[in-house]
């Protein structure tokens, strides 16, 4: 039991630690009657602590001290005020509960307390109760306050809640009868068992609302996985069983090892400094570590940015190691909850639902779903079989491991060392885990919690938890790396077939998948060196692929996938892949179909690994698109497009067997390809055919436009959902007459209207018509079902085309989580000779009214937009503008150098940026 020793602490200095009773305390029990005293100078006194406590840690006075000391301090503080207002004179106990009821505090953690008694309570006993809340609410404690009656506790405790905070109650003050009542109330209303099952499910819930995983981005360092109250959990349902007050009595019941109890108090400590600066920054209970404290708290906790550090390299140290702390809370707490059913609930269990032990061979059992070794030296006798228990898992289809034997395999690990890594026995198990496909990422997942992973490959252990500071990379290198193999598994699931059809049937037909996995396992092997990550990975997978005895074609088709495995995305993305010579270049360097078949599935893999919201069908059909027509190209397909112009015809007859389709009554097919004559060969590269028909169809029914006998005609705007790129995106279509701000215009008005552009191809017909498609997001939500919304986007869009004036940009608050990033403003021209045009390619911070900025310096500039591919990679913006002259003539270097300075001066103006 926690018991508020000032000896124990040393922390002299600091005035909470007082000898007396605060109720001695003059200062504080100051005569009342003057205004300015009327909160017996309290809140000056909880601030004077709090300023103590910071200055304690800065001296170096380990967290676990202060936290202590300040539910001392509080401790003094409520007792004082249950005599100040003469609640000892009532049969009532005031109880602490909860993390104070444990005796920790952080600066503004909650004040969990229970005043409980015997009976009910009398009107005189309320109203004192009545003033001791309001003045605690005054000097701003904000108590979680729960008033009860023995007979309300025992209603109460019905909530599993309620019943964990008073597991914790620790009495203060008051009626010494009741000292044990909370925790009796508790053991009466809930069975071992059923207190287990009961917080086993909050935590399952508690998981998902965190994504099931301890490395999000903002992690919430109390209720995320490896956050605090995954200790809690473990000290709850062993409380509830062992009767103990401290998680170190679990030591002496031989339920925790030693060193289990030190690698559970470090993490904490290390979560409770994080804690404290997380309050000392906000001023309030904050638990999100949000990328708003993470580099100040990083400083505060003294990572400091070296000589030779990235910018960012501080915080990724920083987050580095809560992501390891996270880790090895959520491991350790998994494994003692799995220790407690084994051996406290199971061994209770009926006969028939007990888990049913088989022999496997001579070192491993199998136990109901899970794996056990057969004795407790069989690691140390056969260290071969660390390796081997893993492949059995695949081969048998056992997924989980037993407690005594994850014990085991964690001491084991340890000995892994480059003599265990030489041994052509180990070396064969491993690969031969790589080989079998069942439970793979289950199996690498425990391999890396217990220290197996990266002991057998050191390398894999130096990006154990490392991030990189964005909004991009969603996952830590190791997280992203085993989620990858985990997608590389989906491939051959046929729930999720619908999902990845090609990239599915093309993974099923690789033999050797195990090329895959080691080329998964490397692509990001070295970040966080310095240098190209791909190329180090590439040396480091060759050189592990022939120590492990495979032959060099094996071994460097590992090692090339590893190096390259961003071409293809890079190329998908950032690369006009409707020109011939584009996919051509590509071809070339891709060299056969075998090493295009394992990069598009390694690439598809990494892309939903990287980030779940990057992937979608747009980008699909990019990737799609390009495999296609790469794989022609190395196939030799003479009935294959190999041109713009074979290219061209083939989307003009894919629409064409659409057209015959389907219901066709508003389109005749003579209309449509004298129509489809106008439109120009730029708009049947870059658009599908799906697409082609939708506008086809808008057109031919809308008045013609530029005619004299329909001078009045206004310009087309259609709307329609559009799912493939957001979950509420819009595809609007323009067709108008091309006018030379079109495109400064129309970002205008979506800026105005607050819509997010996620996809623009602006496309010039022959006979000087625009041809634009873009692809919206409306944060609001509104625009897909609201009509007046849908009728106002349109008809601003017609009176801007009609009324083509500079239209005035919204000036929009940049996002918080935008704020804390810095984009270098990288922009570049490239001169495609295809189209006597330049392409211009801008990475910058994705900031609010980005497109409309920009299109507002092209109308200052006097630029054409001929085509827009628009690309958002977390914070970054990567936009690609084919571009000209109002007369479609190629820019001077001059203009150019002069449209690059205008640029970065524009974008520079929500937020400071570093040119490069």
């Amino acid at each position: 039991m926690f018991t508020c020793d000032v000896a124990s602490i040393d922390l002299t200095p600091l005035p909470l630690l007082l000898s007396n009773n605060v109720a001695t305390d003059a200062t504080l029990l100051a005569d009342t009657n003057a205004p300015e005293k009327s909160l017996l100078g309290i809140p000056e006194w909880l601030a004077q602590i709090n300023d103590d406590i910071s200055r304690a840690l800065e001296r170096g006075v380990n967290i676990r001290q202060l936290v202590a000391a300040r539910a001392c301090a509080i401790d003094s503080l409520l007792i004082a005020l249950f005599n100040w207002f003469e609640l000892d004179k009532t049969d009532l106990a005031l109880f602490a509960t909860g993390g104070y009821g444990r005796g920790e505090l952080s600066l503004y953690s909650d004040i969990d307390i229970l005043l409980l008694s015997p009976d009910e309570i009398d009107n005189d006993a309320s109203g004192k109760i009545d003033r001791l809340v309001a003045l605690l609410w005054d000097i701003g404690l904000e108590p979680a306050l729960s008033v009860r009656s023995v007979n309300d506790a025992l209603e109460a405790a019905l909530d599993h809640t309620i019943a964990s905070a008073q597991l914790e109650a620790r009495l203060l003050i008051g009626n010494a009868d009741l000292q044990e009542v909370p925790i009796q109330i508790v053991n009466k209303q809930w069975s071992p068992r059923a207190f287990f099952e009961v917080k086993i499910e909050e935590a399952r819930v508690r998981y998902l609302q965190h994504n099931a995983t301890e490395y999000n981005l903002e992690p919430n360092i109390k209720t995320a996985p490896g956050g605090l109250r995954d200790i809690h959990i473990v000290g709850w349902v062993t409380k509830r069983y062992f009767r103990v007050s401290k998680l170190y009595d679990l030591v002496q019941q031989n339920f925790l090892t030693e060193k289990e109890f030190d690698d559970l108090s470090f993490a904490e400590g290390y979560l409770w400094q994080i804690r404290h600066y997380l309050h000392v920054l906000t001023g309030r209970n904050e638990n999100k570590l949000l990328f708003d404290y993470q580099r100040e708290i990083a400083q505060l906790m003294g990572y400091e940015t070296q000589p030779d550090d990235e910018p960012n390299a501080a915080v990724e140290r920083f987050m580095r190691d809560y992501y390891r702390c996270a880790m090895r809370i959520s491991t350790l707490s998994e494994m003692l909850i799995n220790h407690y059913y084994e051996t406290i609930i199971e061994p209770q269990l009926p006969d028939e639902e007990r888990p049913k032990k088989q022999p496997i061979n001579a070192r491993f059992n199998q136990v109901g779903d899970q794996i056990a070794i057969s004795h407790h030296r069989v690691f140390a006798q056969h260290p071969e079989s660390i390796l081997e228990m893993f492949l059995l898992m695949g081969q048998y289809g056992i997924k989980n491991v037993r407690t005594h034997t994850l014990r085991a395999l964690k001491i084991a690990a340890r000995g892994i060392d480059q003599v265990y890594r030489d041994n052509p026995t180990h070396q064969a198990l491993f690969l031969a885990n790589l080989k079998e496909q069942n439970y793979l990422f289950h199996r690498l997942r425990t391999m890396n919690r217990c220290g197996v992973l990266g002991n057998y490959i050191p390398a894999f252990a130096q990006v154990t938890g490392l991030m990189q500071y964005d909004l991009f990379h969603r996952y830590t290198v190791d997280a992203h790396t085993l989620f990858l193999i985990r997608i590389l598994h989906r491939f051959t699931d046929p729930r999720f077939y619908e999902d990845f059809p090609l990239v599915s049937s093309i993974f099923q037909r690789i033999e050797r998948k195990e090329i895959l996995v080691l080329a998964a396992m490397f692509h990001d092997i070295a970040k966080g060196r310095g240098g190209n990550h791909s190329e180090l990975g590439q040396t480091e997978s060759v050189d592990f692929c022939l120590a492990h005895g495979m032959s060099l074609a094996d071994a460097n088709l590992v090692g090339w996938l590893t190096r390259y495995h961003l071409l293809m995305s890079l190329t998908a993305q950032k690369k006009d892949i409707s020109d011939p010579e584009v996919v051509t270049v590509f071809a070339n360097l891709i060299g056969n179909v075998t090493h295009l078949n394992h990069l598009y599935v390694l690439t598809v893999a990494d892309m939903n690994a990287t980030n779940p919201q990057l992937w979608n069908s747009w980008r699909a059909t990019l990737m799609k698109q390009l495999y296609s027509q790469t794989r022609r190209i190395l196939r030799a397909d003479i009935d294959a497009p190999t041109n713009r112009q074979d290219m061209i015809s083939a989307t003009r007859q894919q629409a064409l067997v659409m057209l015959d389709k389907v219901d066709n009554q508003h389109m005749n097919r003579d209309e449509v390809l004298r129509l489809w004559d106008d439109l120009g060969d730029e708009y049947f590269l870059r658009e599908i055919a799906e697409d082609i028909l939708w506008h086809t169809e808008a057109i031919l029914n809308h008045p013609p436009i530029g005619l004299a006998s329909n001078a009045d005609s206004p310009p087309l705007v259609v709307l329609r959902e559009h799912r493939e790129l957001a979950l509420d995106a819009v595809q609007v279509f323009v067709y108008t007459q091309d006018q030379t701000n079109l495109f400064a215009v129309t970002m205008a008005v979506f800026d105005q209207m607050n819509l997010d552009v996620l996809d623009a191809r602006i496309i010039t017909a022959t006979r000087d018509f625009a041809l634009d498609s873009y692809v919206l997001l409306d944060p609001s939500g509104t625009l897909l079902v609201d009509e007046d919304s849908q009728q106002e986007l349109k008809q601003r869009l017609i009176d801007a085309f009609k009324d083509p004036t500079v239209l005035k940009l919204t000036n929009k608050r940049m996002p918080r989580q935008l704020k804390h990033f810095e984009v270098t403003t990288v922009i570049n021209f490239e001169f495609n000779d295809a189209s006597d045009q330049h392409i211009m390619s801008l990475e910058t911070l994705d900031q609010p009214g980005l497109l409309a900025r920009v299109g507002q310096v092209f109308l200052q500039e006097q630029i054409e937009v001929h085509a827009a591919r628009i690309t958002t990679l977390g914070e970054r913006a990567e936009d690609m503008f084919y571009i000209s002259d109002q007369n479609d003539e190629p820019l001077s270097a001059d203009r150019l150098e002069t449209l690059k300075s205008a640029l970065i001066a524009s974008l520079s103006v929500q937020k400071d940026t570093r040119v490069a």
